[in-house]
């Protein structure tokens, strides 16, 4: 079974997730495409959602609790992505983005290698599971301006202030 878990923290509630000895889910309880993320991990995984702590859950609990604070810019859970071989690709992309930095959707298909890929890329951004740790909230569209976020444009403008990855002008548009 994969066990979940509920957490409320100072950027939102959260819905964290392990399989076995591995994170596969930690993201926005309240995000639009809940049912269908939550579908496609249950689904990959041939197993059920149960409400119940184990020590991955608590361990991303503990280091999240620490990245709020400011405290820790890398994260070292063992991570099991739930999705199709491109967005994996995509996702493991992401976590390539340092800490405080940010990249566009354009900057991520040419690292990947395919140009013509930014919307593939920019769903596959869109689909991740594991927010914060794989590092979706770091990509801002060409121009600058902050784009699309799971858990909200607010919440990805706290998380980038938190990096001091964002520039004067993202800052403006809030």
């Amino acid at each position: 079974m994969i066990h979940i878990k509920y957490c409320k923290t100072p950027y939102g509630e959260l819905i964290i997730g392990s399989y076995g000895e591995k994170l596969c889910l930690c993201d926005w309880r309240y995000r639009k495409s809940r049912i269908l993320i939550d579908k496609r991990i249950q689904s990959g995984l041939n197993e059920e959602y149960k409400q119940m702590d184990s020590f991955i859950i608590d361990e991303t609990l503990s280091q999240l609790d620490e990245y709020f604070k400011g405290k820790r810019s890398e994260f070292d859970i063992p991570l099991l992505l739930v999705g199709s071989d491109f967005q994996k690709i995509v996702w493991n992309e992401l976590l390539k983005i340092p800490y405080g930095n940010t990249e566009t959707y354009l900057s991520l298909s040419r690292k990947i290698g395919n140009e013509k890929a930014i919307r593939a890329i920019a769903n596959a951004n869109g689909a991740n599971a594991i927010s914060i740790i794989i590092p979706c909230h770091r990509i801002i569209g060409s121009d600058g301006d902050l784009v699309g976020y799971a858990g909200g444009l607010p919440v990805k403008k706290k998380l980038l202030q938190l990096e001091n990855a964002l520039v004067d002008n993202q800052m403006s548009i809030f």
